[in-house]
């Protein structure tokens, strides 16, 4: 069965290989597939295309190469897999080399064990090869050997292969810009999330454990057709909140604790990235009311310095001073804002960055910065707003009733042509509305 983009937009994949072809302007491109994984004995981690790949391709296969000469009469070539019907009764069908022309929109195709003799040949009138060397250990010894082989030919008369460049700079320029079809993906994938908040939200009580609550939220994704998470759910209450990539999810929900999820949904390929925090037993403390409270500012804080036009860093900026007083207000620190932001006496408890960018990965591709400038926010860029404050183990210093509590505030947000567009402002955040839909499943 064909994939939904396979069967709705190929003309995406075939316009974004014309753009890299045209950027490049010279030249062949290599991309490699990923590979299936080992995790045991006779199971396979389960497979997700290398987003790069699947960007230029839309091929949902391992093993996969892809070869675009823009000057040739078959400027779209892959090495795929073969078709095989005792594979496709253990694991399912594959394309096969048929398959990768008829429905993938290939020019020509080959199996991948032919990849060696064929590579050589297609690459004959080629000087300069654009490949990413690291991406794939047997390439990169096909692209070595060819170089050599090249000079050595050169002697002869032949053409030298002159040149590898990454043309992963060249990728991540198209991918930070997305598309109404990108965005359209992002927005579902948002949208499933917020409905997978909605359950976590009300099956949180104190007694339950912190698989329990996941459980509610990724069931809640995968009924409604995300086939999968774009990163692993941080379910995280009490101290686990200030452990900022914690996925163990298996302690015990307190009264009186605290419960950060950091999810996302992914939904043809683009993943979601929302945080929440909220309390176990539906009330905030008055310590815990006043950390959220000035969370909360400095994201809004943050959402007002997007525009087209500022860098990439304004928001964190933003963000980052109304964080350093709101520590200055819960006596925390003391001192200007300003010197206080000079020594990073903030890092204790403000030790991440404010935005990344959003895609098809969740720290999606692009750079942050244009030599020493941020980068200029565009149209059609999509990235998170994530403030946060934590008084975990570096928060040595903090007042006792602070210690403990973790919390962060996530959004997605995409940059419009005169501002901005808050892609799951649906989502609650507001200390009532949370509150209001604590423990309902119960």
């Amino acid at each position: 069965m064909t994939s939904k983009a396979e069967r709705t937009a190929p003309s995406q994949f075939a316009r974004r290989r014309a753009q890299l072809m045209e950027s490049l302007s010279e030249g062949a491109t290599i991309l490699t597939a990923g590979h299936d994984t080992p995790r045991n004995n006779d199971v396979d981690h389960e497979f997700r295309q290398l987003s790069d790949f699947w960007y230029m391709t839309g091929f949902d296969e391992p093993n996969a190469v892809a070869v675009l000469r823009p000057v040739s009469d078959q400027p779209y070539v892959l090495f795929v897999n073969p078709y095989d019907a005792r594979f496709e009764t253990w694991v399912g069908p594959r394309s096969g080399v048929e398959g990768a022309v008829e429905s993938h929109g290939a020019d020509a195709a080959f199996p991948v064990e032919d990849l060696d003799e064929k590579l050589a040949e297609l690459l004959t009138e080629v000087e300069t090869v654009h490949y990413s060397l690291g991406a794939d250990d047997r390439l990169d010894g096909l692209v070595s050997r060819l170089v050599g082989q090249r000079r050595s030919g050169a002697q002869r008369g032949g053409r030298p292969l002159l040149s590898v460049v990454d043309p992963k700079p060249a990728i991540d320029s198209m991918r930070l810009i997305k598309s109404a079809g990108e965005i359209t993906a992002l927005e579902r994938a948002i949208e499933i999330t917020g409905r997978g908040f909605d359950a976590a939200m009300r099956s949180t009580q104190p007694g339950v454990h912190e698989y329990q609550v996941q459980a509610e939220l990724e069931a809640s994704f995968r009924r409604l057709g995300s086939p999968r998470n774009g990163y692993p759910s941080i379910v995280a209450s009490g101290g686990n909140a200030c452990i900022l990539h914690y996925i163990k999810n298996r302690a015990l929900l307190n009264d009186g604790d605290l419960l950060l999820i950091d999810a996302g949904a992914e939904v043809d390929y683009y993943t979601a990235d929302i945080t929440r925090t909220w309390p176990v037993n539906g009330q905030f403390s008055p310590q815990q009311r006043a950390v959220y409270q000035v969370v909360l500012e400095a994201q809004k804080q943050a959402f007002q310095a997007i525009a087209p036009g500022a860098g990439f860093d304004q928001p964190h900026l933003a963000a980052l001073r109304t964080l350093v007083q709101g520590l200055i207000d819960l006596k925390v620190l003391e001192g200007s804002v300003d010197s206080l932001i000079e020594q990073q006496a903030y890092r204790p408890y403000y030790m991440h960055g404010t935005s990344h960018w959003l895609g098809l990965d969740v720290h999606d591709a692009g750079p942050y910065k244009d030599g020493d400038q941020a980068t200029e926010l565009r149209e059609g860029m999509v990235f998170t707003v994530e403030p946060g404050l934590y008084f975990g183990p570096l928060a040595t210093e903090s007042p006792q009733a602070l210690q403990g509590i973790g919390i962060r505030i996530e959004d997605d947000v995409l940059v419009t042509k005169d501002s901005y567009r808050v892609l799951s402002e649906t989502i609650p955040s507001q200390i009532e509305a949370i509150e209001d839909l604590i423990g309902q499943a119960a």
